[in-house]
């Protein structure tokens, strides 16, 4: 078991000052509902950036889980930006209190990178997935199995955040981008990839094995 590093820090910087000075200054108005108000709102903006440290099981064929939410989706469909063959698609919904960090879900190195623009539906309708706008990942295992791995943003989340480029060597579990604030992930395997999750479940990134390779 190895715990992956966390790049989060420089994302919610900006956004705890701005509410922590907005905070302050609302309290030297005096206005004691406003200032109970923004300490709460500051709070929540603490929460939602939080970065929870994940133990990544050790299995040569493990897949984790991308991203924390729930599995709303398990089916079989065509993906149409880098594989063009039909794959496993397992979905994943984040709520406004779901972990927003997005992880590897297996070793290998990335192939492609492919950013969509669009619209913010709700990311729990099938919709989303491709109307909305959207950042998919190509990756290459070392036995050479290829997965994809998209983030997908949703009615509130506005921003889609990235940190590897095409090239990259990276290993399961390794924080790779996020979602700002309630989004959607979903998931592209082999077909015969060995599921080891339903719908409703919830799952956690990193930790949580959605499959195995077969």
């Amino acid at each position: 078991m190895v715990k992956a590093q966390s790049p989060v820090a420089r994302e919610r910087l900006p956004f705890l000052v701005g509410v922590t000075l907005l905070t302050v200054a609302v309290a030297f108005l005096k206005i004691i509902w406003l200032t109970v108000a923004m300490g709460a709102l500051a709070l929540q903006t603490f929460w939602f950036f939080r970065d929870p440290d994940r133990i990544i099981p050790a299995g040569k064929d493990l897949i984790v889980s991308p991203a924390d939410g729930k599995i709303i989706e398990v089916t079989e469909a065509k993906e149409e930006r880098f594989l063009k063959e039909r794959a496993i698609k397992v979905s994943i919904f984040l709520n406004l209190f779901d972990v927003h960090v997005n992880r590897v879900p297996c070793s290998g190195r990335v192939r492609g990178i492919h950013y969509q623009p669009g619209k913010f539906l709700a990311a729990n309708k099938d919709l989303a997935s491709t109307e909305n706008e959207q950042n998919a990942v190509l990756l290459e295992t070392p036995s050479g199995a290829k997965l994809v791995f998209v983030q997908v943003a949703g009615l509130v989340a506005r921003r889609i955040i990235c940190w590897v480029k095409e090239g990259d060597a990276v290993e399961r579990g390794f924080r790779f981008g996020m979602i700002r604030f309630g989004s959607r992930t979903d998931l592209f395997l082999p077909l015969g990839t060995e599921i080891n999750v339903k719908l409703g479940q919830k799952v956690k990134g990193g930790s949580s094995i959605i499959g195995v390779f077969k």
